[in-house]
């Protein structure tokens, strides 16, 4: 891989890891080439330079292999900052971590259990849901202090944690709206709603070695 004019990024749309790892992309001004991967048929240009075999992976164009999405946000974002994603208005980095962490291992392992019930053994996922919805009682928390998690303008704590919150508010739509999280509901729909988003969710078809690249962001 070394030598390559721009560093490869393997993504699949809907992902929310690989989401994060698109909002860098787009937040540092960095071009990649991108890879739409189809999860049931990888690539073996993915399995052969990640083991995991899951979306994000990054090939840097000295040939540097990042196969985590945070890893590749930070990676991104250290080059280039211009949002100042890593320089929140109250807190620092590594409070962000701390609170992207929790997210990771509190949150998602409720929210996967509640949005697959049947991939857990479970008949109702509504135990999860309720669970899951306990630690975002804290964000609703945490933005009745301020527009964004960490103050008055977005961060990485924001711009990791949101597509989860997103996958979880549309496992039930109806049922999410009903909920006393009027900031947190708030904070979600500005971000579906924005430049970035729509950025980062344009639809890309599934790469192949013989089709020709595709620069990302346009």
């Amino acid at each position: 891989m070394a030598g390559c004019v721009y560093p490869i990024l393997y993504s699949f749309r809907r992902c929310p890891y690989a989401m994060r790892a698109r909002s860098a992309m787009v937040a540092s001004g960095l071009v990649c080439e991108l890879r739409e991967v189809v999860l049931r048929d990888k690539p073996q240009a993915l399995l052969d330079i990640s083991p995991k075999a899951t979306v994000p992976v990054l090939v840097d164009i000295d040939g540097r292999v990042i196969d985590q999405s945070l890893d590749i946000m930070l990676w991104a974002l250290r080059q280039n900052d211009p949002a100042a994603w890593l320089a929140p208005t109250h807190g620092d980095l590594d409070a962000m971590l701390l609170l992207v962490d929790e997210c990771e291992q509190r949150f998602k392992y409720q929210l996967d259990r509640y949005k697959y019930p049947q991939r857990y053994g479970n008949t109702s996922g509504n135990d999860y849901r309720d669970g899951a919805g306990l630690w975002l009682h804290l964000l609703e928390a945490r933005l009745e202090q301020s527009p964004y998690l960490f103050g008055g303008r977005a961060s990485l704590a924001d711009m990791a944690i949101v597509p989860f919150v997103r996958q979880f508010a549309h496992t039930d739509v109806e049922w999410f709206g009903r909920q006393p999280w009027p900031r947190l509901q708030q904070w979600l729909l500005q971000w579906s709603q924005s430049d970035l988003f729509l950025r980062i969710m344009e639809k890309y078809p599934p790469w192949n070695s013989q089709a020709p690249s595709v620069l990302f962001p346009h």
